[in-house]
Protein backbone atom coordinates (compact mmCIF):
# COMPACT_ATOMS: atom_id res chain seq x y z
CA UNK A 1 0.00 0.00 0.00
CA UNK A 2 1.25 3.78 -0.67
CA UNK A 3 0.38 7.04 -0.03
CA UNK A 4 1.00 9.95 -1.62
CA UNK A 5 2.83 12.95 -0.46
CA UNK A 6 3.22 16.43 -1.51
CA UNK A 7 6.43 17.85 -2.66
CA UNK A 8 8.17 21.40 -2.16
CA UNK A 9 8.02 21.86 -6.00
CA UNK A 10 4.00 20.96 -5.96
CA UNK A 11 4.01 17.64 -7.08
CA UNK A 12 2.94 13.91 -5.58
CA UNK A 13 5.69 11.81 -4.52
CA UNK A 14 5.06 8.05 -3.77
CA UNK A 15 6.00 6.54 -0.78
CA UNK A 16 5.66 3.00 1.27
CA UNK A 17 3.18 3.10 4.39
CA UNK A 18 4.86 2.34 7.16
CA UNK A 19 1.93 0.75 9.03
CA UNK A 20 0.64 -2.27 8.09
CA UNK A 21 -1.60 -3.10 11.33
CA UNK A 22 -5.03 -4.47 10.41
CA UNK A 23 -8.01 -2.88 11.86
CA UNK A 24 -10.49 -4.18 14.12
CA UNK A 25 -13.89 -3.85 15.15
CA UNK A 26 -15.28 -2.56 18.58
CA UNK A 27 -16.82 -5.88 19.45
CA UNK A 28 -13.16 -7.92 18.54
CA UNK A 29 -11.38 -5.04 21.12
CA UNK A 30 -14.24 -5.44 23.67
CA UNK A 31 -14.31 -9.00 23.56
CA UNK A 32 -10.05 -9.35 23.65
CA UNK A 33 -10.58 -7.14 26.50
CA UNK A 34 -13.11 -9.07 28.20
CA UNK A 35 -15.21 -5.84 28.31
CA UNK A 36 -18.58 -4.32 27.39
CA UNK A 37 -18.45 -3.08 23.39
CA UNK A 38 -19.92 0.53 25.29
CA UNK A 39 -16.47 0.82 27.33
CA UNK A 40 -15.07 0.75 24.00
CA UNK A 41 -16.66 3.18 22.37
CA UNK A 42 -16.33 5.45 25.64
CA UNK A 43 -12.45 5.09 25.40
CA UNK A 44 -12.84 6.26 21.72
CA UNK A 45 -15.06 8.82 22.31
CA UNK A 46 -12.97 10.16 25.11
CA UNK A 47 -9.70 9.95 22.81
CA UNK A 48 -8.15 7.50 25.18
CA UNK A 49 -8.45 4.90 21.88
CA UNK A 50 -7.43 5.98 19.01
CA UNK A 51 -10.07 4.92 15.74
CA UNK A 52 -11.03 5.43 12.42
CA UNK A 53 -14.82 6.29 11.45
CA UNK A 54 -16.09 4.03 8.74
CA UNK A 55 -19.72 4.80 7.78
CA UNK A 56 -21.47 4.75 11.55
CA UNK A 57 -19.18 2.18 12.96
CA UNK A 58 -15.39 2.52 14.08
CA UNK A 59 -11.97 0.43 13.58
CA UNK A 60 -9.41 0.63 15.56
CA UNK A 61 -5.73 -0.12 14.46
CA UNK A 62 -4.21 -3.34 16.02
CA UNK A 63 -0.93 -1.26 16.84
CA UNK A 64 -2.91 1.48 18.12
CA UNK A 65 -4.58 -1.20 20.62
CA UNK A 66 -1.26 -2.36 21.55
CA UNK A 67 -0.14 1.02 22.77
CA UNK A 68 -2.74 1.47 24.44
CA UNK A 69 -2.25 -1.36 26.12
CA UNK A 70 1.29 -0.89 27.07
CA UNK A 71 0.92 2.43 28.29
CA UNK A 72 -1.46 1.04 31.04
CA UNK A 73 0.03 -1.61 31.56
CA UNK A 74 1.39 -2.30 35.62
CA UNK A 75 3.16 -5.23 37.40
CA UNK A 76 1.13 -6.66 40.47
CA UNK A 77 2.77 -7.64 43.50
Amino acid sequence: MTYAMWTEKGGPTVQPDQSRSPFVTVNEVASQLRVSSMTVYRLVQSGQLPAVRVGRSYRIRADDLDRFLGARFTQAG
